[in-house]
C-alpha cells in the first residue's frame, strides 16, 4: 500500500464511520516502532505503521485509522481527545476502534557483555570494583590511603546480574 492510497482509505473510512471529512494528510512513517499510529497535534496530520500493515493486514490497519480519526476528530471539535478522556472513550466504542494495536514481537536481545574491573590496595588490600576503569594514580585507598594497584578485569551478562 503506497501512501496516496493510505490517504483515501483514511478519508474515505473518515466519510463512513464519523460523517466528516479528512483534510489532511495522511502517510506511512517508517520510523514508527511501538506505536500503531499517529496523530500530530500541530498539523493535523495522522502517521501509520507500514510494519503493522505489513504484518498483520488491512483490517488491523483500519482499526489504527478509526482509532487515530478518534484523536482527529475530536481535537478539531474542541472535545476530550486524550485517551483518558470519556469523549474519546466513548467514540472509540461508537465506531468500533480498538484502543491498543496488535503488537509485534520483538527479537530478544542477546544479553549484552559487560567489564568488571577490579583493583587492590597495596596495603590493606581493600578489594575496590569499578564498571569504569580509573587512573591509579589519582587515587589512594579510602581505607588506610595506601597507593592503589589493577588486579584484573571479569566479564559478566547483564541478564545475569
Amino acid at each position: 500500500m503506497t501512501d496516496e492510497q493510505a490517504q483515501k482509505l483514511v478519508e474515505q473510512l473518515s466519510n463512513d464511520f464519523f460523517d466528516r471529512p479528512f483534510i489532511h494528510k495522511a502517510y506511512f512513517n517508517s520510523r514508527l516502532k511501538t506505536t500503531g499510529g499517529r496523530y500530530m497535534l500541530n498539523s493535523h496530520n495522522i502517521e501509520l505503521n507500514k510494519k503493522l500493515y505489513d504484518h498483520f493486514g488491512i483490517e488491523e490497519l483500519k482499526g489504527i485509522i478509526l482509532h487515530e480519526l478518534c484523536h482527529y476528530h475530536l481535537h478539531i471539535l474542541g472535545m476530550g481527545y486524550r485517551h483518558g478522556d470519556a469523549d474519546f472513550r466513548n467514540l472509540l466504542k461508537k465506531v468500533g476502534a480498538p484502543r491498543f494495536c496488535s503488537t509485534l514481537e520483538q527479537p530478544k536481545e542477546k544479553p549484552k557483555q559487560k567489564t568488571i574491573h577490579i583493583y587492590s590496595c597495596t596495603n590493606c588490600r581493600q578489594i575496590y570494583k569499578r564498571k569504569r576503569k580509573m587512573d591509579v594514580k589519582k587515587y589512594c585507598c579510602s581505607v588506610c590511603k595506601g597507593k592503589i594497584k589493577f588486579l584484573h578485569s571479569e566479564n559478566y551478562f547483564r541478564n545475569d546480574v
